[in-house]
């Protein structure tokens, strides 16, 4: 995931460190790498890595619904409002 630089820093987030995102119940573990061609508040995630590539086998598909979209079916491609903090070391 992408996250701006002093976004970061304000949850205690560095570079290459493990953060929790999540919205309507997911909460997928994705590592962070700092870019500052962002707008303020805005994540990127991008590819299409399986779960189990992630930490906890929790990635960003967790977001993301297979329901068909109106009003009549098809592939959905999603914006997502999330929230964000530093993921608890593993134990």
């Amino acid at each position: 995931m992408m996250h701006r630089p002093d976004d970061a820093t304000a949850l205690g987030i560095a570079d290459a460190k493990s953060s929790r995102s999540a919205t309507s119940g997911a909460k997928p573990n994705l590592t962070v790498k700092l870019f500052d061609g962002l707008r303020r508040g805005v994540l990127i995630a991008e590819s299409v890595q399986p779960n189990r590539a992630h930490v906890g086998g929790r990635g960003i598909n967790m977001l993301t619904g297979a329901e068909a979209v109106a009003p009549v079916g098809g592939a959905a491609f999603h914006d997502n409002k999330v929230w964000v903090k530093k993921a608890a070391p593993a134990a």
